[in-house]
């Protein structure tokens, strides 16, 4: 059965806010952009055509790096990829020797390639075996949370991550669940959660499994406490005229990425000084207001496109 094509998420203004930092860097060399979350290559691809930018391209998922290697093959020495989780951004541009770069873009969440691979347990539509590791290499599985963890432990996973109204019945049929076998499969989960919600609750707001699975997910992957080490790393790693772009699906990660760009973005001069200091100035310029979603003509030819949040800023003093 032919997959369907991959396509990425607001390419185009990805690429135009994050190109202008790239078209312009000055000093030895090529500018560099990096994709922290490489995933099938799209938006690197499209910035490799459209710059001359040098790439490095981080993915955890090492599925995602050899598929997006074969993509972006005919670009050569231009391209490079690790295998790394993004939070580790300072030590992979310390060993490429990369002091500063012009471009980061951050496209956050589950990927493409991973919520159509149906054996890698992200989907609850699809019955698989319950990993949900984007590594599949390393860490534990979906299938050691709901197995291990004690009752209390589970439900606050599911309430703090999924914003599960019933992360104590949920958790709770899961425990008495395990009791006679093992969880394993992601089928058998959704239907166990699908049963543990009030019938009258299960009629409106997508699939009930749905904030399950998006909790266990991010649990398993560490997403949030990555997230929290990686966008300060990423906002010191930039050139001073040096942009970044982020996309959020969720709100937990959304909140995370605007604590730190409205932090760098504002003065700490008090609000009745006639003027700023020489060296108060905000570090970053936000360079959309607010954060930005798709319009509904993207969203309709890209339905993965319903929930994303950008924000994007530019790196105007050094810090």
């Amino acid at each position: 059965m032919q997959q369907p094509a991959h396509v990425p998420v607001l390419l185009e203004r990805c690429v135009g806010l994050l190109a202008p930092s790239l078209l312009s860097a000055g000093g030895a060399g090529l500018p560099v952009v990096v994709d922290c979350t490489l995933g099938m290559g799209g938006h690197s691809e499209a910035l490799l055509q459209r710059t001359q930018a040098r790439l490095i391209g981080l993915d955890r998922d090492p599925e995602a790096l050899r598929r997006s290697g074969e993509r972006l093959a005919p670009f050569g020495e231009r391209v490079t990829l690790v295998h790394a989780v993004y939070d580790a951004l300072p030590q992979v541009l310390a060993d490429l020797g990369v002091p500063a770069v012009q471009g980061i873009l951050f496209d956050l969440g589950v990927s493409s390639l991973q919520l159509d691979e149906a054996d890698r347990g992200f989907s609850y539509a699809q019955d698989a075996p319950l990993d949900m590791r984007m590594d599949p290499t390393t860490g534990i599985s979906a299938a050691d949370v709901v197995n291990t963890y004690e009752g209390k432990r589970l439900a606050r996973v599911l309430k703090e991550y999924g914003d599960e109204r019933f992360a104590s019945r949920i958790a709770d049929a899961i425990v008495r669940e395990r009791a006679q076998a093992p969880l394993t499969s992601s089928a058998r989960l959704a239907d166990l959660v699908r049963d543990a919600i009030p019938a009258a609750t299960r009629r409106t707001g997508g699939h009930p499994a749905k904030r399950t699975f998006q909790a266990l997910r991010i649990e398993v992957n560490d997403e949030l406490g990555v997230l929290r080490r990686a966008i300060p790393a990423a906002l010191d790693a930039l050139a001073v005229g040096g942009r970044i772009v982020v996309m959020s699906y969720q709100s937990l990660e959304d909140k995370i990425v605007k604590a730190e760009l409205v932090r760098r973005s504002t003065s700490d001069v008090p609000v009745d000084l006639p003027f700023v200091p020489e060296g108060s100035q905000p570090e970053l310029q936000l360079l959309v207001r607010g954060a930005e979603q798709a319009s509904e003509a993207e969203i309709a030819d890209n339905p993965r496109a319903q929930s994303v949040r950008l924000r994007a800023a530019e790196k105007v003093r050094a810090a």
